[in-house]
């Protein structure tokens, strides 16, 4: 627990200094890195359940996914959407499963590769559409940065409230055969944490963020992004228990891998963006 306690201190601290010191820039290519080294894990889980997806390439058209929208506004040009880049991979990957990989393992090896795109590269991309600003934007460079960190908050701290209250209440197993640790007391211990958070950062960032996202309204729409960010953990736990495999890494203490932490993120991406109404 120590261990985990001080990585998540750690990450928070590296988070809130790239967006204050790097403001939109840096939150987006941080979200493209969590995006690769994401996609990276995931490929090598589907490796353990024998799926042979396509790593590195797979990797890099996951970076240009989920940083499409950015560099059509960065570029300030036409970049060709993500649904066209998508298409292009499932070219590119249904050519190279002819000779690069052996019969039996064909379908699983282009299935696996494309899920992967649009399983954590797609989903990702939304942290993405809600940072980049817009012609005529209706809402401040910063007030988008807010938006994506308060996303962010209410789903980790939907995790660390699940945890603490299933140490210290939990009895009723929510999905034994997937996840034995999760309860649900925890699930709704997590839910209450997060609407708290929600409605904290909201009123913090009042000044910035759109007029109607205040603390109550900011608390009754953490609760579904919440519930979403648990079933986004269970989805990883699937993954993980098909592959045999504990951790999707051990890259950071006390928690695992990458995508032992961004997990919860890649549901509540597309859901956050959605609430939020944005264009």
């Amino acid at each position: 627990m120590a261990k985990r306690i001080f990585s998540t201190v750690v990450l928070w601290t590296v988070l809130l200094g790239v967006l204050w010191f790097f403001r939109t820039t840096g939150a987006v290519l941080l979200v493209g890195l969590f995006s690769v080294l994401t996609l990276r894990e995931f490929y090598h889980l589907l490796g353990g359940a024998g799926f042979a997806p396509f790593h590195r390439l797979g990797m890099a058209f996951g970076a240009v996914i989920t940083l499409t929208p950015w560099l059509s506004y960065y570029l300030g040009l036409p970049f060709p959407k993500s649904s066209d880049v998508l298409v292009l991979a499932v070219i590119v990957f249904s050519i190279r499963i002819l000779s690069e990989r052996e019969p039996h393992k064909r379908v699983e090896a282009l299935a696996g590769t494309l899920f992967g795109l649009v399983y954590v590269a797609l989903m990702l991309q939304y942290f993405v559409r809600i940072l980049t600003p817009l012609p005529d934007d209706v809402i401040t460079p910063d007030g988008r940065l807010l938006l994506c960190l308060w996303l962010i908050a209410v789903a980790k701290f939907c995790d660390c409230g699940a945890l603490l209250t299933g140490l210290a209440i939990g009895r009723h197993q929510m999905a034994p055969q997937i996840s034995p640790k999760k309860t649900w007391e925890g699930a709704v211990g997590g839910v209450i944490m997060a609407m708290g958070v929600g409605a904290l950062v909201a009123w913090l960032g009042r000044s910035h963020l759109p007029p109607h996202l205040t603390p109550p309204v900011a608390a009754l729409l953490a609760a579904p992004i919440a519930l979403v960010a648990i079933v986004s953990d269970l989805i990883e736990s699937i993954i993980k228990r098909h592959a045999a495999i504990k951790d999707s890494g051990v890259a950071i203490p006390g928690i695992g891998g990458v995508f032992d932490l961004s997990d919860s993120l890649l549901l509540t991406a597309p859901l956050g963006y959605f609430l939020f109404a944005l264009p």
